[in-house]
């Protein structure tokens, strides 16, 4: 009898033993999960503007399959995807006035030889628009490297700090973010979380704080401390109050008090999703800060990535990072050659 029980125990004992070594591995395989999510090649552009491709060249091809003919219907209706697609009203004119020039210069009959140079006038527009180098983030030789996010509420500005902050950290920079955002307590504390967790440092004041208080005592400290990368987090309220706008243009002031040529970049994030609002809110937060360039959130969920091909053309302010998803590696610099693959190879 004393031998079942010990027998008894000794499988009590493996069966521990087992079930403890399988939580171990379990635990062992989802750290090691997570930490190649972060670094796992990032997924083709042209799977992430799926959408966008559908309602641009789709549409275009399914408008001149239907029509058969080259007409001033065809035009009308060619006018009309563009429109749809967010690519803007007086791009798109500019567009289809200069595909009325070809065809007549050409003398295009065939819809798809139609086709193909409405594409090729589209293509010619972005890759002149960005020919210029120097529009993508560059650090300069004299630190810190100053970037002032602006931006309304909900867009994926706070995120967006994030990744970028996980992109030079990985790239072995040291960053700071500066939590600027006083009206909402919300919007330091989620700050302060990403910069936990991104290993970036963070300054920031009780909800209330004089903003441009926050900013300075946080450049200064980062100048002190020779940080590389600085990240301004600012108020999100929406972009027809004008003390906002007013806050924004003290706050640039501010900055030049500490760093003379900073901010270095002042990018507004906006909701791709939201289409021709996206040019508005560029257009208000413009006058207040002299934006360098855009941040264009979302575009992986939305068939309104005909916007990048206007926004540039019509505002001449660059899109300078892309949002295509939730890792980190789906912040993207805006690289318009690959952009163009995406959308039309």
């Amino acid at each position: 009898m004393t031998e079942i029980l010990n027998t008894f125990n000794n499988i009590e004992i493996y069966l521990f033993i087992g079930i403890l070594i399988v939580g171990i591995l379990i635990i062992f395989f989802k750290i090691k999960g997570k930490k190649l999510g972060d670094t796992k090649r990032p997924e083709s552009l042209d799977l992430k503007l799926a959408s966008t491709k559908n309602n641009l060249l789709g549409k275009i091809a399914e408008v001149v399959k239907l029509r058969g003919k080259v007409d001033e219907q065809l035009m009308d209706d060619l006018e009309e995807i563009l429109l749809k697609a967010d690519v803007g009203v007086k791009v798109s004119l500019d567009i289809i006035d200069e595909l009325r020039d070809e065809i007549k210069t050409k003398k295009l009959i065939s819809v798809n030889d139609v086709r193909e140079h409405l594409e090729e006038i589209i293509r010619k527009i972005l890759l002149s628009d960005y020919a210029d180098e120097t529009l993508k983030l560059q650090i300069p030789k004299e630190i810190p490297f100053v970037i002032l996010f602006t931006g309304v509420n909900g867009v994926g500005k706070t995120t967006t700090i994030a990744k970028l902050a996980k992109r030079y950290v990985k790239a072995g920079r040291s960053v700071m973010m500066i939590a600027a955002d006083t009206f909402r307590a919300a919007a330091i504390d989620q700050l302060s979380i990403w910069a936990e967790r991104t290993g970036a440092q963070i300054m920031k004041q009780k909800k209330g704080a004089d903003p441009s208080s926050v900013v300075f005592d946080g450049l200064t400290k980062a100048v002190n401390q020779k940080i590389d990368v600085v990240l301004i987090d600012t108020a999100g309220r929406q972009h027809t109050k004008v003390n906002l706008m007013n806050e924004l243009a003290k706050m640039k002031r501010t900055t030049k008090k500490v760093v003379p040529k900073a901010p270095h970049e002042t990018l507004l994030v906006v909701d791709a999703t939201t289409g021709q609002n996206a040019i508005s809110q560029a257009e208000t937060f413009n006058q207040a800060t002299d934006l360098s360039g855009l941040v264009l959130t979302k575009l992986d969920g939305t068939a309104k990535g005909g916007i990048v091909i206007g926004i540039k053309h019509q505002l001449d302010i660059p899109v300078k990072l892309i949002g295509v998803g939730e890792t980190y590696n789906d912040l993207r610099d805006f690289d318009v050659n690959e952009f163009v693959e995406a959308i039309f190879d």
